[in-house]
């Protein structure tokens, strides 16, 4: 499946962004505005998704690869977490708790009744969050590249003192040409998706700095070691068997504790982005199976 979105004329000319669902706000009275994407699917028996992107990402920067093979089979929703891209804005300190409130309460507002969460990295914690406080919602998990926690160790714990002092001065580092020349190092020329460089770095730079900050503290604090075993729902792992943010053992741990299927994708972190082809298909994948091993 190309990933690259033609023109409605049927022409071959390529466009510099890709296929999006459309998106729209969702107010969420006493709680604020919301930014997600939805599609729907023709078929009304078909599952819904809920697509919870990571840390520095946003529902695109996180999705836009895998979009249009998911919405062959399936509806989804994507909510911009708070301070990421479009995401509400608030003065009160970032917690993953408040996402996990916050996605329960979009699909209040939007009446659905039950969802499968697609929790990549930081989207992972939340999907949890989202099962142990709203569990009548979700219908099954997949998680990716994620883990129980960050901080078992003492280097894990050290690493996240380190970036609590360096956050001030990461907010500097946001310049239209600075994530420019780090995007150019990620993504090779001979992608599809080079195309759409420049739609790429605008969206990373939606992102609030103040807030990601407050993320990347939170969760340097995340533990799920003492619950996690209690949440008893079908769930499937996407292990990024090179991982080098988030260990491929800590995701197997995860997976063995939630007694979890795992799908292997051979990739980084960045996965999504390095080799968009592969995450996609892992993704459906998983997806598949966990709907397959419902009860």
């Amino acid at each position: 499946m190309s990933l690259i979105r033609k023109p409605s004329d049927g022409t071959d000319e390529t466009s510099t962004m890709p296929w999006l669902p459309d998106g729209r706000t969702v107010v969420v009275p006493g709680r604020g505005e919301f930014f997600i994407r939805h599609f729907v699917h023709p078929d009304p028996e078909a599952p819904t998704l809920l697509l919870l992107h990571g840390w520095t990402a946003n529902t695109d920067l996180q999705f836009f690869t895998a979009y249009q093979e998911m919405a062959e089979k399936y509806s989804f929703i994507g909510i911009d977490h708070r301070g990421h891209g479009r995401g509400l804005r608030s003065s009160n300190p970032f917690s993953l708790e408040d996402c996990a409130d916050d996605a329960a309460a979009v699909l209040n507002t939007l009446g659905i009744s039950q969802v499968v969460t697609v929790g990549y990295s930081m989207g992972g914690p939340i999907s949890m969050l989202l099962c142990q406080r709203h569990r009548h919602l979700i219908r099954a998990m997949v998680l990716q590249a994620t883990a129980l926690e960050w901080r078992a160790t003492r280097r894990e714990r050290n690493h996240w003192r380190i970036f609590r002092i360096a956050a001030p001065a990461l907010r500097h580092l946001s310049s239209p040409r600075f994530v420019r020349a780090r995007v150019k190092k990620i993504i090779s020329t001979r992608s599809e998706i080079f195309n759409y460089l420049d739609w790429i770095v605008g969206e990373i730079r939606r992102n609030d700095p103040w807030t990601i900050g407050q993320a990347g503290r939170t969760l340097g604090r995340y533990d799920a070691r003492s619950w996690a075993n209690d949440l008893n729902i079908p769930t499937v792992m996407v292990v990024t068997t090179k991982d080098r943010l988030v260990a491929p053992k800590k995701q197997h741990l995860l997976a063995e504790v939630l007694r979890a299927h795992t799908v292997l994708v051979d990739g980084d972190h960045i996965v999504t982005l390095v080799s968009p082809q592969n995450y996609s298909s892992a993704t459906c994948a998983a997806i598949d199976h966990v709907l397959r091993a419902e009860p």
